[in-house]
């Protein structure tokens, strides 16, 4: 797949952090180093996943956020690559492959339908809980 347009790098990354924000997670320093070489087109988004993969692996002192962080990391160069396809279609497989995208490297269970409900406690809903698409009503929607 070609790299896009540099006004269309920077629109994915703005996103795709900003889509983290809102879920009260913040990217680290250090994504925001290599999205500017991403955006400046001097390396691929694939080589940020790779370079982001490499960091956390090697990282030698680690701060009590940096879990946070690497998911945060991780899912906003997902979101950023997925932004930047042509082509989409709301199918399960579509479905499946986007939560893929997001969560590879973040979750095991990413691509997967999950055999339990999940919920999570929201900033932006001043700590409420969410509960993320219901085990039945997944299953039930599938039929």
């Amino acid at each position: 797949m070609a790299e896009p347009h540099k006004r269309e790098r920077v629109s994915a990354w703005r996103k795709a952090i900003g889509l983290q924000d809102v879920d009260g997670l913040r990217v680290s320093d250090y994504l925001k180093e290599i999205a500017v070489k991403h955006i400046e087109g001097d390396i691929t988004i694939d080589e940020v996943r790779e370079q982001l993969q490499f960091y956390y692996v090697n990282k030698n002192t680690h701060d009590a956020d940096d879990a946070e962080k690497e998911e945060a990391d991780r899912v906003a160069a997902n979101i950023t690559k997925l932004l930047n396809e042509k082509s989409f279609s709301l199918t399960l497989l579509e479905f499946l492959n986007i939560h893929r995208h997001l969560f590879e490297g973040v979750f095991k269970h990413a691509g997967e339908i999950h055999p339990y409900d999940i919920s999570k406690k929201e900033w932006v809903l001043q700590g409420d809980t969410v509960v993320y698409g219901r085990v039945a009503d997944i299953h039930e929607a599938l039929k």
